[in-house]
């Protein structure tokens, strides 16, 4: 019977509401790690599928993270592009929280 495996990224207070940050997990590629208004936490692969900028370094609004290169657009909670010069989506992770840790799910061992 296959499992589900997990990560850990980060520590929750490492990223306050309105915030996005960057994540760098072993074996896998940049991350963006964040933390929406509502408390809600997501994370996504941290390179725009447009033009190779770092999602981190953009602005996030809402559930909505700018690309600091051409200002396309992603949703957060799901990676798809929401804006042009976007059209195609980067991949989202389903997150949990353990023990004051984000963890995102994927893969199985």
């Amino acid at each position: 019977m296959a499992t589900t495996s997990r990560t850990r990224i980060c520590e929750l207070d490492e990223v306050q509401p309105g915030e996005v940050i960057p994540a760098t997990v072993k074996d896998m590629p940049p991350l963006a790690v964040y933390r929406l208004e509502d408390g809600s936490v997501h994370v996504t692969d941290a390179i725009c599928s447009h033009g190779n900028a770092n999602l981190a370094e953009g602005y996030l609004e809402g559930d909505e993270i700018e690309c600091p290169f051409h200002a396309g657009r992603f949703c957060v909670r799901t990676g798809e592009p929401k804006a042009f010069p976007v059209s195609e989506p980067i991949k989202s992770y389903r997150v949990s929280i353990v023990e004051g840790a984000v963890w995102i799910e994927g893969g199985e061992e």
